[in-house]
């Protein structure tokens, strides 16, 4: 079995679903005792949300690439950042290293795919929404990607910081998101990408009529994958 190393703390609400899908994911397709061999470096997510906040990206990569590279040299095989806000400096993090980093959007993509969707909606929080690494990286994978208008990706962006980040969860903002999912239905969306990992902490399977992207899961499997049967890299 390869060793998993978690870029984690982003926030610890969604990390805590990475370890446990990850171990439950091992245990599945190798029974007994069986659990995850892990490493897990956990942020103070306030600290990396002031740079965010800034606009200090490179700052944050920095950071990012010191934690993947520390994952490095503790043995692990293969690295994942849990969280989709700050795969916006994926790239500039797996040039540091000499192991493989599990990218969550086209990990994400591949899913998408399977489900023959080429046209998804994408909730996230505002950088995710607004910036152009996840969409433009979703074109180049062959899926259309439509974020909500200002004031829903003002609302989402809002929940994710202030209620779910901090363990709360409001059927009111439940409400809210499946209103802003049903909107992003009429313009063509054919599924939801939750490209928050803490989005999927709020809704599930079944909430909506349109397939919902769980990209927690999706990424966690994924190192459950790499874990059990490393595919080869150039």
């Amino acid at each position: 079995m390869k060793t998993i190393g978690l870029i984690g703390g982003l926030s610890w609400e969604s990390t805590a679903y990475y370890y446990k899908y990850i171990n439950q994911g091992i245990q599945a397709r190798l029974g007994g005792l069986h659990s995850a061999k892990c490493l897990l470096y956990s942020f103070d997510f306030a600290e990396v949300v002031q740079l965010q906040e800034a606009g200090q990206w490179q700052e944050a990569a920095a950071l990012l690439a010191e934690a993947a590279a520390k994952l490095e040299a503790g043995g692990c095989d293969v690295v994942l950042i849990c969280t989709n806000t700050m795969h916006t400096v994926a790239d500039e993090v797996r040039r540091t290293l000499s192991i493989p980093l599990l990218h969550i959007i086209d990990e994400t993509a591949k899913e998408v795919k399977r489900q023959s969707i080429r046209k998804v909606g994408l909730l996230g929080t505002r950088y995710t929404m607004e910036q152009p690494f996840y969409r433009d990286r979703l074109l180049d994978l062959g899926i259309e990607a439509i974020v909500p208008e200002k004031a829903d990706r003002d609302r989402v962006h809002e929940v994710i910081f202030h209620e779910l980040c901090r363990g709360e969860l409001n059927p009111t903002s439940k409400a809210e998101y499946l209103r802003i999912i049903d909107r992003l239905r009429t313009q063509g969306a054919e599924g939801i990408i939750l490209g928050c990992t803490e989005i999927p902490l709020l809704l599930r399977e079944g909430d909506s009529p349109l397939p919902l992207f769980d990209t927690t899961y999706i990424h966690a499997n994924a190192a459950v994958q790499f874990a059990l049967n490393p595919p080869v890299f150039d």
